[in-house]
C-alpha cells in the first residue's frame, strides 16, 4: 500500500476511503437517489432540505474524529476485516478484501451522514452483533474466533436468500448489504479493478498514432 494511501497505523488513509465511498455511491446508486447535501426525502414532501454542511473536500487530509466520527469498534472491525476475506479471499488474481483497506471503506461508509448510509450502518452493526451471537450458540466462540470452516458454515446459511431458514432472514439482509459493500469497495481499488481486467487510462500502441516510418516520410517525425 502506497505511503498516499496508508495512514501509518495500517489503516487506509480517510481521504482514500471517502474518494472510494463517493466513487461507489455514484456507479451503484446506492443512496436510492439521495442527495448528499440534503435530505430528499423531506424536500419531497414540500419541507425545506436539511443540509449537512460541505460535502468532503478530497483534496484534505481529514484526521480521525474529523469530518464524522467513525462507527466500528475494535471488535466490530476484526469482524468486518474476518467477513471481508470470507467473501473476497486472496487469490492467484489478486489480495484478498481487508489487506486493500475494505474494512476502512465499510466504516467510512456506514459512518457518513445521509439516510442511506444511516440506513446500512444500523444493518451493519446488528449483523455483526448477531454473528457473534451464533457463533457462541452454535461453537461457543465470537466469530472471529472461529475455525474458517465454522465461520463459513454461518455464513453459509444466510448467503442465499432463497435456501435460508425464515428466522435467519433478517441475518440473510445484512449478509447481502454486507457482501455489496466489500465488492463495492474492492472493485473501486486498483487490485479490484485489475482483477476484472480494467486497465484504465493506459497508452496502447495501437492510438499511438502513425508509425514512424510514416512520419519520417512526410517530414514530421
Amino acid at each position: 500500500m502506497s505511503t498516499e494511501n496508508s495512514s501509518g497505523d495500517g489503516r487506509i488513509a480517510r481521504r482514500t476511503a471517502i474518494k472510494w465511498m463517493l466513487t461507489a455511491a455514484s456507479a451503484a446508486a446506492a443512496l436510492e437517489q439521495v442527495s448528499f447535501g440534503a435530505l430528499a426525502e423531506q424536500a419531497g414532501r414540500g419541507k425545506p432540505a436539511i443540509g449537512y454542511g460541505t460535502d468532503p473536500d478530497l483534496l484534505k487530509i481529514y484526521r480521525a474524529g474529523e469530518l464524522w466520527p467513525l462507527t466500528l469498534t475494535i471488535a466490530q472491525r476484526a469482524t468486518t476485516a474476518v467477513l471481508c476475506d470470507l467473501i473476497i479471499p486472496a487469490d492467484e488474481k489478486g489480495p484478498s478484501a481487508s489487506s486493500v483497506g475494505v474494512p476502512d471503506f465499510v466504516d467510512e461508509w456506514i459512518s457518513a451522514p445521509y439516510p442511506g448510509h444511516a440506513r446500512d450502518r444500523t444493518v451493519i452493526t446488528q449483523g455483526l452483533a448477531w454473528l457473534d451471537v451464533e457463533a457462541r450458540k452454535r461453537f461457543g466462540q465470537d466469530f472471529i474466533k472461529l475455525r474458517e470452516s465454522q465461520q463459513a458454515a454461518i455464513c453459509d446459511d444466510i448467503c442465499d436468500r432463497g435456501a435460508a431458514r425464515p428466522e435467519f432472514q433478517n441475518a440473510v439482509n445484512f449478509f447481502a448489504r454486507f457482501r455489496f459493500l466489500t465488492a463495492s469497495g474492492y472493485y473501486t481499488t486498483p487490485e479490484g479493478m485489475s482483477d476484472v481486467g480494467y486497465r484504465g487510462n493506459i497508452p496502447l500502441l495501437e492510438f499511438a498514432g502513425p508509425p514512424k516510418e510514416v512520419l519520417d516520410r512526410l517530414g514530421l517525425a
